[in-house]
């Protein structure tokens, strides 16, 4: 009898020790609800301005080939590369001793000219010659002259002179050489007027104006920058590469600070300017038709927002209406996600 009692309350404990933890679990589904763990960002203002870099050779803007007009033997050389020359300066002079004598000869002829035609003019006024053989005594002269000129201008040619002020870049020609018409004897090049072309995409030409300002470096130069400036931008593209032309000038003073034609100068400028705008990643803004919308997270839960995106740069994407800064938002794919869901931040982008 003993024995069937202890039976009895050992049943009637465990029965009412598997009620009770039942009864827990059954409490603890009903007050909680599941939360989805997603990545979120905050929404603060960036630079999403389109980063271009480029490259190019400084170089002279005026490079002048300078080349003798006459043949002859070099007399005279006065300068060498790396001079600095004035306008008119000589630079070489060419053996004109025939030029010289053929001048001396067509001054004779006007002299000669002149004497007949005064002896004309006096004829024509006692009236022994006609008025046709006056005319002629005075065009003699005029080719009597004209020939002096002619000789007077090949003289000239003999002497090189600098066009304007420049460097000699480099000298072809040394005394005692045979030159012939157009025979190259000097390069000059302004140095204070030094570019570099850059071939720029067509897609970033449209976001650049002549007079911007371009901020160069030089591999011969580091850590220093160069305030360039757009002097012009080139017509049309080029047929193969579709580049345009960008003609970027240096500072002034940029050869007096050490900068040589030949120079490698790199560009890295931003264009189609967004330094302070709101943007989301781009594979957080969803599709619905021809609306866009991301997911704000509030109070631990997803709220559907409507938004109007701009421009997108690498992994962002500008947001031009519908949020704010300081907005949490769903930072991933918002596809298979609903409005009102529940969520758990357990990480954070940006």
């Amino acid at each position: 009898m003993i024995r069937t009692v202890s039976a009895l309350i050992l049943v009637v404990a465990l029965l009412s020790a598997c009620s009770s933890e039942n009864s827990g679990n059954a409490g603890q589904g009903e007050g909680a609800e599941r939360q989805t763990p997603i990545a979120a960002v905050e929404i603060h203002p960036r630079d999403l301005s389109r980063q271009v870099s480029l490259s190019a050779t400084v170089a002279p803007r005026t490079r002048i080939r300078l080349a003798t007009r006459v043949s002859g033997r070099v007399e005279a050389v006065a300068v060498e590369e790396g001079d600095a020359v004035s306008a008119g300066q000589l630079l070489a002079q060419l053996d004109v001793s025939e030029e010289l004598a053929e001048l001396e000869r067509a001054r004779a002829g006007v002299e000669e000219a002149e004497l007949e035609y005064e002896r004309t003019a006096q004829l024509l006024e006692r009236g022994d010659v006609t008025e046709v053989e006056y005319q002629r005594a005075r065009t003699q002269l005029r080719r009597a002259r004209s020939e002096v000129l002619l000789w007077e201008t090949r003289r000239d040619f003999g002497s090189i002179r600098a066009p304007r002020d420049a460097v000699v870049a480099a000298r072809h020609v040394e005394v005692g050489e045979a030159v012939s018409g157009q025979d190259a004897l000097f390069e000059l090049v302004d140095l204070s007027e030094l570019v570099m072309n850059l071939g720029v995409s067509e897609l970033d030409v449209v976001h650049l104006q002549i007079g911007q300002s371009v901020p160069v470096r030089l591999d011969a130069m580091p850590g220093k920058t160069l305030d360039g400036e757009i002097r012009r931008i080139f017509p049309t593209a080029e047929t193969g590469s579709r580049l345009v032309t960008v003609e970027v000038a240096l500072p002034a003073d940029a050869a007096r600070r050490g900068v040589r034609p030949g120079f490698l100068g790199r560009v890295r400028m931003a264009i189609d300017e967004r330094p302070d705008v709101l943007a989301v990643p781009a594979s957080a803004v969803g599709e619905d038709g021809d609306q866009r919308y991301v997911y704000v997270v509030r109070d631990d839960r997803l709220q559907r927002r409507e938004v109007r995106t701009g421009v997108s740069r690498g992994n962002w994407t500008e947001v031009e209406e519908g949020l704010q800064e300081g907005d949490i938002v769903l930072a991933t794919n918002p596809i298979d996600m609903r409005d009102g869901q529940a969520v758990r931040i357990v990480g954070w982008r940006g």
